[in-house]
């Protein structure tokens, strides 16, 4: 069972199904789909569900329940390869939250109705200066709205959990930016945020040698000096992508400096 905490609260479930707006011909994706509460109402609303869960038990009782339009699969969430899907609906078990986060989003889907902490909802949703502020934020922001939509009581749980439950809404959006690379950004805002609290200059020199990005004074004299002189806790999220997509283009167009 691990971390995972299953919903035993029909309202609840009932709530999640309506914040995820399901057409019947959606093909939506659960991750740690457990003693499948969740599975058998979504199984009511859509065409497809795909069902990922680690846990052979529970992989059994799913399979159990004979949805003819569940596909359980059996694996690690965050070694799985995703099949398409359209929208994401799942109480995510704690421990894989932030990574598979940052995998969903490199993923094209309409969608996503995710349970979490709380505290790491906060996070999702911080904004530039606060404490919790930082590459879950940047990340998340950057590439989709974020919105709780409601605080969970511990007793729609079983095992009821120590700490809070939220309902957060994800709707991915695509970056503006042209040339814009995804996979860059997402190392240069981890390699940043190893560091958030010093200048900008030199987090840059840091995370040049951690990415071999070449020449890192080379690369700070080509980029915006105001930016230079700020800490990364204090960036938008725009301003990195935008400071990425700088980075990015320099380092290609001209690898040698």
């Amino acid at each position: 069972m691990g971390d995972q905490h299953f919903l035993i609260d029909d309202r609840v479930i009932d709530r999640i199904i309506r914040y995820a707006s399901l057409e019947s011909n959606d093909t939506v994706l659960e991750i740690g789909a457990g003693t499948g509460n969740l599975t058998k109402s979504l199984a009511k609303h859509v065409s497809n569900v795909i069902a990922i869960e680690s846990d052979l038990s529970l992989v059994e009782k799913l399979e159990y329940l004979s949805l003819p339009n569940v596909k359980v699969i059996q694996g690690d969430a965050l070694k799985v390869e995703f099949p398409k899907f359209d929208k994401i609906v799942s109480n995510l078990p704690y421990s894989i939250s932030s990574d598979i986060t940052f995998k969903l989003l490199k993923h094209n889907f309409k969608l996503g109705v995710l349970m979490y902490q709380h505290e790491f909802a906060k996070r999702m949703v911080a904004t530039a200066g606060m404490k919790n502020y930082g590459r879950l934020s940047i990340v998340t922001q950057y590439f989709a709205e974020i919105q709780i939509m409601e605080i969970i009581p511990n007793s729609a749980l079983y095992p009821q959990p120590e700490v809070k439950s939220a309902i957060v809404r994800i709707v991915p959006h695509t970056p503006q930016l042209e040339g814009f690379d995804k996979d860059f950004f997402l190392e240069l805002v981890a390699a940043v945020f190893t560091q958030r609290r010093k200048q900008m200059k030199n987090v840059i020199i840091n995370a040049a040698k951690m990415m071999n990005l070449g020449d890192a004074e080379k690369l700070i004299e080509m980029l915006p000096q105001e930016i230079m002189s700020k800490r990364p806790e204090k960036l938008s999220p725009e301003e990195l992508a935008v400071l990425s997509n700088l980075i990015y283009k320099v380092h290609h167009e001209a690898p040698t400096i």
